[in-house]
């Protein structure tokens, strides 16, 4: 009888368990899915199917890789509606920035069934915002944008993305108790709470308005001793005239005008004089403003709540193309995503042992063309002597006939 009860309680989780959205990108045929965004007054960029320059492997390593360089990408995709309610959402895909970006954006954008995919761009209004970005030193971060009643709320804490050139798993998981965890290659990099993190609601508790601070309030830690007098020898200049200066023999003061000696530190200088310090008798430390109950909070145990998702889309620019984009997922099941991104450290081993073997290449025909530039201007410097020997000779030659 127990072990019935275990098997159904986990036949359950199994069958609840709901995968909303998968693409690995492995059918060639891949672009029949997808609906590229026509909006006017933008460059928009082709994405080609690819496994990059290097890879772990041909074929599974497929994703689909930006071409163009300075332009905007807009792509989409769209799937059956669902909502999170009640169960964890995981959004979770692979990035590769093979081409060592300097600026550009390497994330996903969830959106409700009313986008019109034709017409998607930077303002189309957006659910979630989830993944890493990057331009220049300053900005390499992981954006985890929610929206909430409308508005787009970023996080308030910094995620520092992967700034290489080989494959990253990036995954968000939202949890029905408004919890959240940031993951880069299944390794938690980011937790906490949803009210804490974003800025949906207004503060529980805020300054009283009413509360000021009393005006016999002394924060004064300390007063200058009243008994305390400046000696009659501190005041001294702080510059006085170099006395080891002497007029220079060739000054003409008609020509030069007054000769004065050059100012310099005077050793006997003091600064300002101040009194003394004690402890102030009457300090009441520092006046806190006491706070109340903000009337404007209103308590929402659904912030984590997408009442709607059936759209994924890449909605962003870049300066430098050649990111690869892979394995999308959404399901509400924790487990299988992380069984999904486990295969991300061999992966990045293929790629490292691929571009190494590139870069030794490489490396060897840099070092072989070097050379061959070189002998040529050693050769070009031998020519150059022997045009200068016969121009001499003949000369040389001319002038014995003259003579």
């Amino acid at each position: 009888m127990y072990l019935r009860a275990i098997l159904a309680l986990f036949t359950i989780g199994f069958v609840n368990a709901d995968v909303f959205f998968e693409d690995k990108f492995q059918n060639d045929n891949w672009q029949d899915e997808w609906v590229y965004s026509k909006h006017p007054g933008k460059e928009l960029g082709k994405f080609v199917h690819s496994a990059g320059s290097f890879f772990n492997d041909a074929e599974a390593d497929k994703g689909i890789q930006t071409s163009q360089d300075a332009r905007f990408y807009a792509i989409s995709r769209k799937f059956d509606g669902f909502s999170n309610e009640g169960k964890p959402l995981v959004v979770q895909f692979s990035v590769k920035h093979e081409q060592n970006i300097d600026c550009g954006g390497g994330y996903v954008k969830l959106f409700d069934c009313s986008l019109d995919q034709t017409d998607m761009h930077g303002d189309s209004p957006y659910e979630i915002m989830f993944g890493p970005d990057i331009c220049g030193p300053g900005t390499k971060k992981v954006h985890v944008i929610l929206s909430y009643k409308g508005k787009n709320h970023l996080i308030n804490k910094d995620i520092r993305c992967k700034d290489d050139v080989f494959t990253h798993f990036y995954t968000l998981i939202v949890k029905p108790d408004n919890t959240y965890e940031v993951l880069i290659d299944n390794e938690k990099v980011e937790s906490g709470n949803l009210e804490d993190d974003w800025d949906f609601l207004a503060p529980k508790k805020i300054k009283d308005p009413h509360a000021k601070k009393p005006e016999d309030w002394d924060d004064k830690a300390t007063i200058p001793d009243p008994d305390d007098k400046k000696p009659e020898d501190w005041d001294k200049p702080q510059h006085i005239p170099d006395p080891d200066a002497t007029k220079p023999e060739d000054w003409d003061d008609e020509m030069d005008g007054e000769w004065e000696p050059p100012m310099v530190d005077n050793p006997e200088y003091k600064g300002e004089w101040q009194p003394k310090q004690l402890d102030n008798p009457n300090y009441k430390g520092t006046w806190e403003h006491p706070e109340i109950d903000n009337p404007e909070h209103s308590p929402d145990d659904k912030l984590y709540l997408r009442k709607e998702i059936c759209t994924l889309g890449f909605d962003l620019w870049q300066v430098k193309s050649g990111t690869i984009f892979d394995n999308v997922l959404i399901t509400d099941d924790i487990e299988l995503a992380s069984k999904t991104a486990e295969g991300v450290k061999a992966t990045q081993a293929g790629e490292k042992k691929m571009k190494e073997l590139q870069d030794e290449v490489q490396r060897k025909k840099d070092e072989e063309e070097s050379k061959q530039n070189k002998d040529k201007d050693d050769e070009d410097d031998d020519d150059e002597d022997e045009d200068n020997m016969e121009s001499k000779n003949e000369s040389e030659d001319n002038g014995h006939d003259e003579l």
